[in-house]
């Protein structure tokens, strides 16, 4: 399994890596629209639609955002659309844990998701056009949180921060993963050396405590994205999303906690966002 999982790394960041750092941003926006998609066919496969239905589902998500470049509006309120959705409907799941794949709450997922992958498509191609270390900073926010996570619910944990849908998850994981944000944030938007990056927007835009406090909404985010496909996982009888990634699972096990958390932050830019989209 190890083995898998290493090889499977490389492959991808041997992809991801250059194209992000190097590649004009059609090819970036291109790269992102195939992992949108694919994410789009594994959250109709975890809401069991059977047969083609998943395929026809990821060919919508793709017309969708063909379609929505086109609008020619802004994407300011896709990224409200996304937002309300995990601010509202996310933590009434997780709270509540309704059947999410029957009946009214499957078809409103399935509206929800479409916005929701749309909406992280145009937040990450706008990121890349402002710049690499824009993006790049973006996906540290989730990286760190779960590494921090990780680390500090290895060593600390001891309480669990939501044993039926994810019993692995601990609160001094959680507390772990903000602080490494929380310092991590503080650094960057201190030294400035690749500005510009969310964190030092934050601090222009907001201000030290409204960086921090934004920081720390988007860290919570992170969790919430996490633990919704863990309860949609868990609801479909699944340990993965799917099986497109060997040792990793699927390509939705890889971005869960950033479809919150991109909408949420540049909305969280105001004017800065505006400019973005």
């Amino acid at each position: 399994m190890l083995k898998t999982r290493v090889i499977t790394a490389i492959v991808l960041l041997a992809v991801l890596l250059p194209i992000t750092l190097f590649a004009p941003v059609g090819a970036f926006a291109a790269l992102i629209a195939v992992v949108v998609i694919f994410a789009a066919w594994e959250w109709a496969r975890l809401l069991k639609l059977t047969g083609g239905s998943p395929v026809v589902y990821a060919v919508i998500a793709g017309m969708a955002l063909i379609g929505s470049t086109r609008l020619g509006l802004g994407y300011k309120p896709l990224y409200q659309m996304a937002a309300i959705f995990w601010v509202l409907a996310g933590p009434f799941a997780l709270a509540r844990k309704p059947a999410l794949a029957d009946g009214a709450w499957r078809i409103f997922l399935l509206f929800a998701g479409i916005v929701t992958f749309v909406a992280c498509w145009h937040a990450l191609v706008a990121a890349r056009t402002v710049g690499v270390a824009f993006v790049l900073s973006l996906l540290l926010v989730v990286w760190l949180a779960d590494i921090g996570a990780y680390f500090a619910g290895k060593a600390f944990g001891r309480h669990k921060l939501a044993p039926s849908i994810s019993p692995g998850k601990t609160r001094e994981g959680a507390l772990g993963g903000w602080l490494a944000v929380m310092i991590v944030g503080s650094a960057g938007a201190a030294t400035l050396v690749f500005a510009p990056t969310l964190f030092s927007a934050l601090v222009e835009h907001l201000g030290w405590a409204g960086a921090l406090l934004s920081l720390t909404v988007l860290t919570v985010f992170s969790v919430i994205g996490d633990l919704f496909e863990s309860l949609l996982k868990r609801q479909a009888g699944v340990k993965d999303s799917s099986g497109l990634l060997p040792g990793h699972g699927g390509v939705l096990d890889r971005i869960d906690a950033l479809l919150p958390v991109l909408p949420i932050a540049l909305l969280l830019l105001g004017p800065v966002a505006q400019s973005l989209g």
